[in-house]
């Protein structure tokens, strides 16, 4: 049996009771991959967990490094992990199934936290600032990590897919940092999972009035920050490489905003693979993990490793 189908099996293999035990109701627990992936071997996984990237308002940011155990000749392909939680909730440590098996992979995986809103603080768009961040202070250190910065993906899952899916689109919002001024935030590929992309649209009464306050303002007066924020409103011909991922039964984001990214993308000349999976919001059922674990490791491989198209 080869390494890769080790992995894959114990992708499969986890189950999602104890990530819903300690889930909070109505937010999303570990996403898909993000289960335990113990296949029984001693893990070829280097961890290195709280590193600070950054500092705002006091507030130090803090990232967990995952590389690959083996010595590589050349430089490794790295992927951002950003977690869920609606802006509000959970932690980079959501991310730690995900960053074991992409560094299993022979990539090197940030999982990052970013400053969660909290009544009034941390509007918007402190999360993206915080993300945009992370992806440049990972190019500034891609030596010490053995990382080509010229190859860095991005992986998000609900929340964390839109802020995924605006380091494929955006450039650097906020240059105030002189040590990162000559750094991009952008990345070279994408995998959206479950992500809102237009909240413009598909708006009910109780998601109106949170997106009112951490969005700094209703959408009747405040349009444009509304827009601004919805990655379907930033799509363009130099979007990087994107792999959507949507559950069919998803109740909390409606499929019809991944079918939107998909056609915008399309529209626009981007290369981009919708995956529809017969699956709730959190990608519970094993057969869907394989699904996601799957689809994602062959889209960074095809749009993130040497001799590839990008």
């Amino acid at each position: 049996m080869t390494k890769s189908a080790v992995i894959l099996i114990a992708v499969m293999l986890a189950t999602s009771s104890a990530a819903r035990a300690q889930t909070p109701p109505g937010q999303p627990p570990q996403a898909a991959a993000q289960t335990p992936a113990n296949s029984g071997e001693k893990p070829q996984v280097s961890v290195q967990q709280d590193v600070p990237y950054g500092t705002i308002g006091g507030h130090t940011l803090l990232l967990d490094v995952y590389q690959p155990g083996e010595s590589a000749s050349g430089l490794r392909s790295a992927v951002i992990l950003i977690h869920g939680g609606g802006w509000t909730n959970f932690d980079k440590g959501n991310m730690r199934s995900m960053g074991m098996f992409l560094a299993r992979c022979d990539f090197v995986a940030f999982s990052v936290d970013y400053r969660l809103f909290r009544g009034t603080e941390n509007l918007w768009p402190a999360q993206l600032d915080d993300v945009q961040r992370a992806v440049r202070w990972i190019r500034a250190n891609a030596a010490k990590y053995h990382v080509d910065p010229d190859r860095i993906g991005a992986f998000g899952h609900s929340a964390g897919a839109q802020l995924a899916a605006l380091l494929g689109m955006e450039a650097t919002r906020d240059n105030s940092d002189p040590a990162l001024a000559r750094y991009s935030s952008t990345v070279q590929a994408v995998v959206d999972v479950s992500g809102p992309v237009d909240f413009t649209t598909h708006r009910d009464s109780e998601g109106e009035a949170f997106l009112s306050k951490f969005l700094g303002g209703d959408y009747g007066h405040h349009s444009e920050t509304w827009k601004d924020a919805s990655p379907v409103f930033h799509v363009s011909k130099n979007t990087a490489p994107f792999l959507i991922l949507h559950g069919t039964q998803d109740v909390e984001v409606p499929t019809a905003q991944a079918q939107e990214l998909d056609d915008k993308l399309t529209e626009a000349g981007v290369p981009v693979k919708f995956v529809k999976v017969e699956d709730v919001h959190t990608f519970e059922k094993p057969e869907a993990r394989k699904r996601l674990a799957l689809e994602t490791q062959a889209f960074f491989t095809q749009y993130l490793q040497p001799g590839n198209a990008k």
